[in-house]
């Protein structure tokens, strides 16, 4: 049996995202029509961070750089899978299975999270030498 799907319920996240799209046509739009459109040779300068660029744009950089934004990535995205698991574990009665598989599985994803740090510890990722 299928389940309907009540398109009323979502009306206001339909509405929301609407408003969202809007706002961000609008200030686009309105920025090129009434904002100000100054060029010149200083203005088309290469900017970075408040100092005269030195040397070539194409220069390598050390691929620790790229892990550590990589283990970053990884710590913020963990973050955000903590929020509903935050949020919804509170509501489950203490001492039921439901509970404690919840509890498991967030020790689970913890603990792989841990270990990845460890590994990438061992392997000398965040030693800036």
């Amino acid at each position: 049996m299928l389940a309907t799907v009540d398109v009323k319920a979502y009306l206001p996240l339909g509405i929301l995202v609407a408003m969202a799209v809007t706002f961000a046509v609008a200030v686009v739009v309105l920025t090129k029509l009434i904002g100000p459109s100054r060029t010149g040779p200083t203005k088309g300068m290469v900017y970075e961070s408040g100092m005269n660029p030195v040397g070539s744009a194409r220069k390598r950089f050390n691929v620790r750089f790229y892990l550590i934004a990589m283990v970053f990535l990884l710590f913020d995205v963990e973050v955000v899978f903590l929020y509903p698991w935050a949020t919804t574990f509170p509501n489950l009665q203490s001492g039921t299975p439901e509970s404690l598989v919840w509890l498991g599985r967030i020790l689970f994803f913890l603990l792989t999270t841990v270990v990845a740090y460890l590994y990438g510890y061992r392997k000398g990722v965040f030693r800036f030498d």
